[in-house]
Order: C-alpha cells, then sequence, then structure tokens
C-alpha cells in the first residue's frame, strides 16, 4: 500500500532534485530520503529518478506521479488536519506564497502574532512573484497567497489584504529634493532605476505614468534590479532615481532619501489574500483567513491606527472579494 510519507519524500525530492537538499527540508538523512525513494520505485516496478552523478531529474514516470502524489498528500495532511481539529486544536503547517517586500515585512509580523495565538502551527513563507504565488495556489503548492489586481481569477477566493503606496526616491542631494512636488514631464529629464519588466511595483507606476502621456520607453532607465531593496539603496548612492514602495522607503532609507511628489500622480497597489475555496482547508490555513479578514483583530487595528503604520504607507482592509468582484 502506498504511504503519504513517502509520496511527501518524493515530492520533495522532486521540486529540489537533490536529495540532501530534500533531506535538509524534511529533517531526515539523506539515506534515509533515498530508501523512500527506492521503495516507490520497487513498489511501481519503474524508476522514478535519472542519476547522473550528483544531478538528478525525472523520469516521464515521474512526472506522472508528481499531481497525483500533491493530491494523495494534500488529502492525507487535511484528514490529520481535520481529526486533530476535532480536539478543539488548530494545528499543521501553514505554507503562503508571497511577493518579496509583503514577505519580508508585513507577513512576519501577522504570522508571529498569529503563531503566538496557536504554538502548535509551522508557518513558511514562499517568496516568489505574484503570478507564480497564485499558480502554486491553485496546484496546491501552498494553501494561500498575495496577488494583485492582475492576478485575480475566479477559481480562487480573495480578500483585500493591504493597499501599498508607491513613491518617487530621489538621492537628498538631488535638484528636486527641496521642492514641494514636480510636473510629471520633468521625469523625462530623471535617469531612472526601475524594476524588472512584469514586477507589480513597475506595472502600477508605468500604468499611472501613461495616463499622464508618458510612456515607459520615454524615461531614461540607467539600471534594472532585481528586488526594491536594491533600487532604494542605488538611489541612496546617487545612481538615479526610482519608484518603491513605501513600506521599503520606511523600513530601509527613511531620512537617507528624498520622497518626491508628482503632481496628479497618485500610485497605490492593492494586494490581496487568496485561498482555494474547492480545496479542503487545514485547521491552520482556515484560522489564519479569519485571523486576517476578522475585521475586530487587535493586530491589525494596531497597524492600521498607529502613527508608524501610516508611516509605512500601508493600509489593511477586510473586505472579502470573490474573483474580481
Amino acid at each position: 500500500m502506498l504511504d503519504a510519507h513517502q509520496l511527501n519524500v518524493f515530492l520533495t525530492a522532486a521540486r529540489t532534485l537533490n536529495f540532501t537538499a530534500a533531506a535538509r527540508q524534511l529533517h531526515m538523512t539523506q539515506p534515509s530520503v533515498s530508501q523512500h525513494i527506492q521503495a516507490l520505485e520497487q513498489h511501481f516496478g519503474i524508476e522514478l529518478f535519472i542519476r547522473s552523478g550528483r544531478h538528478l531529474r525525472l523520469t516521464d514516470a515521474g512526472e506522472a506521479l508528481l499531481p497525483m502524489s500533491q493530491e494523495m498528500v494534500s488529502i492525507s495532511q487535511s484528514i490529520d488536519n481535520k481529526m486533530e481539529s476535532l480536539k478543539g486544536d488548530v494545528y499543521g503547517r501553514l505554507t503562503v506564497g508571497c511577493s518579496t517586500t509583503v514577505g519580508k515585512y508585513v507577513l512576519p509580523f501577522l504570522l508571529s502574532s498569529f503563531m503566538q495565538q496557536y504554538p502548535k502551527v509551522e508557518a513558511s513563507c514562499f517568496v516568489t512573484p505574484r503570478n507564480i504565488a497564485v499558480q502554486m495556489l491553485c496546484d496546491g503548492d501552498v494553501h494561500l497567497a498575495l496577488a494583485s489586481a492582475r492576478e485575480l481569477n475566479s477559481n480562487v477566493e480573495f480578500s483585500r489584504f493591504i493597499t501599498d503606496r508607491v513613491s518617487l526616491i530621489v538621492p537628498l542631494n538631488h535638484p528636486w529634493a527641496k521642492r514641494e512636488y514636480i510636473e510629471p514631464y520633468e521625469l523625462l529629464q530623471a535617469n531612472f532605476i526601475w524594476r524588472e519588466e512584469g514586477s507589480g511595483t513597475r506595472f502600477v507606476a508605468e500604468e499611472q505614468l501613461r495616463e499622464h502621456d508618458i510612456v515607459f520607453e520615454q524615461l531614461k532607465t540607467v539600471l534594472t534590479l532585481g528586488n526594491s531593496e536594491a533600487i532604494a539603496l542605488a538611489v541612496q548612492e546617487g545612481i538615479g532615481v526610482g519608484f518603491v514602495s513605501q513600506i521599503i522607503i520606511s523600513r530601509l532609507v527613511e531620512g537617507k532619501v528624498a520622497p518626491v511628489k508628482v503632481r496628479g500622480l497618485e500610485i497605490e497597489q492593492d494586494i490581496y489574500l487568496g485561498r482555494d475555496a474547492n480545496r479542503l482547508g487545514t485547521t491552520a490555513q482556515t484560522a489564519f483567513w479569519e485571523f486576517v479578514t476578522d475585521p475586530n483583530n487587535p493586530v491589525l487595528d494596531r497597524l492600521m491606527n498607529s502613527s508608524k503604520g501610516q508611516e509605512d504607507g500601508f493600509a489593511f482592509a477586510s473586505v472579502k472579494m470573490n474573483g474580481h468582484s
């Protein structure tokens, strides 16, 4: 009979393509991982991995086993959690797919408060572009995912999580640093540092600029970087100017760069928390969803109303949304 634990070992090995890395994630020894994989291969009478030195890749049979293994492991975890919930406990794993900024600066605070209330929960975050996070949610690889309006779809239930403000920042010695505001056309004179194409911050900035008849290609780009922290630090060093989440500014470079207002330009990005309503939720997933969407949650109330939260440039909301509604 198939063992859900063995299938979970297989899934981890398939994700890492490295038995040693899989062993670290599963808190097992490498020989034990190898033995579980060999036992599965003996059970099926077919190889699941092609082994070439230290390198692994899935065979066609291994690829075929992946979705069925994921489904069985998910059902097994749900059964365990459901039976445990009958005792009145909230426990088990909680996995969240999230983008870099929110994953670093917002979720840890919420998860810390949540896990103080539910100490039997073990949480982990997969920091990844939000479109990938939503795909992981649809594939059953994470319990919850963060998304912007672009990633909303009718297959996932979404609740608005935060509204993140995006600001233009310049070096302290920049001519714009002392001005109350600048005109949109003046942006054409600047050297810009941008996130990579497809990032949420860049998308909403480009969208707002188009409303002022400025297209991305008109702006002078001197540097493209893979995360907002790097942009903030590059602006601090005087390399150029850039649009950055207010969360990053307050956490990393406040007082070291100058925020600049652009007349008529208000850039905000709604971030949503999503769950697959068609899958049986674990007790940890359900409890965290209720924790985040509860308008009377004192943790969220503190974040919304504290002066620090206002400086950080994000607001929390508990408006439940399905799909694009």
